[in-house]
């Protein structure tokens, strides 16, 4: 039985776009759980929507980002206050390259929650395998500011890592 509130293509196009949807938030975000708790929350609003199945993969894409970024933003506050309650790193020389490369990325993930949202979108989107075109379309941008907007951002992403960075 159908129920009305249900679009009738949600299963076609969620079957279609799932793990798309879920790569690009778990780049965002660096978590497989996390992403997929992202993909529900954009699948669920898409089936709410009057989105053209045509233009899905787009706007899933898009929304997969936003809600990815609003996410990591929110988060950084929560994080902040565990990494102060932590009694303090517990290096073992075995995982020391592991400790160092989860802090280069959640310096990065900081750094990008702090990119103005348009950037930020953009670079996570041009990273995520998508086209000069494709972003341009995902983001009501010119295709031919889109290489100028992904390389403001990126030049942006590099001081804010540069300005976040420890004085080791």
């Amino acid at each position: 039985m159908s129920r009305p509130d249900v679009r009738t293509d949600l299963e076609q196009v969620f079957r279609s776009h799932y793990a798309r949807v879920v790569a690009v938030a778990a780049r965002v975000l660096g978590s497989r759980d996390q992403a997929e708790d992202v993909a529900q929350e954009v699948f669920l609003s898409f089936g709410r929507s009057t989105v053209p199945a045509g233009e899905a993969g787009g706007w899933l894409t898009v929304a997969a980002t936003h809600t990815a970024l609003n996410l990591l933003r929110s988060g950084r506050r929560r994080t902040a206050r565990e990494e102060a309650a932590d009694d303090g790193p517990s290096v073992v020389p075995d995982v020391a390259d592991l400790v160092v490369t989860r802090e280069e990325r959640s310096a990065v993930r900081a750094a990008l929650a702090r990119l103005p949202h348009r950037q930020a979108a953009a670079l996570v989107l041009r990273h995520s395998g998508l086209s000069y075109a494709e972003v341009a379309t995902a983001l009501e941008l010119s295709p031919g500011s889109v290489g100028t907007t992904v390389r403001r951002a990126e030049s942006v992403l590099l001081k804010e890592l540069n300005r976040h960075a420890s004085p080791e």
